[in-house]
């Protein structure tokens, strides 16, 4: 099966269940994108895997979670700006080639 980019957003307010969440999102190879978002190539399967584990480890909690597949045409010109706490110059905003 082919592997599509996958991100996972959540928003979690125990924080107990929030570090439960990354784990999970870890354990398939996700990789964080932002504090409560994670990103990486899954198939179908694995997706549907991952979303059933993150539904067990929310259970009946208060929480959201969006696991959203998106093609590689809009990978290709997804946008992005990043800057690092290293006190060097920012970079300009540019196409993110790597697709994240």
């Amino acid at each position: 099966m082919d592997e599509v980019s996958t991100y996972v957003l959540y928003d979690i307010p125990d924080d107990g269940v929030r570090t439960k969440i990354a784990e999970v999102c870890k354990d398939y190879g996700l990789e964080r994108i932002q504090f409560s978002a994670y990103c990486g190539p899954l198939t179908r399967n694995k997706r549907e895997e991952l979303f059933l584990r993150l539904g067990h480890t929310l259970g009946d909690r208060t929480g959201k979670i969006l696991v959203q597949p998106v093609c590689q045409k809009d990978v290709a010109v997804s946008l992005r700006i990043e800057h690092e706490e290293t006190g060097t110059e920012p970079e300009s905003a540019q196409p993110d080639a790597a697709g994240e």
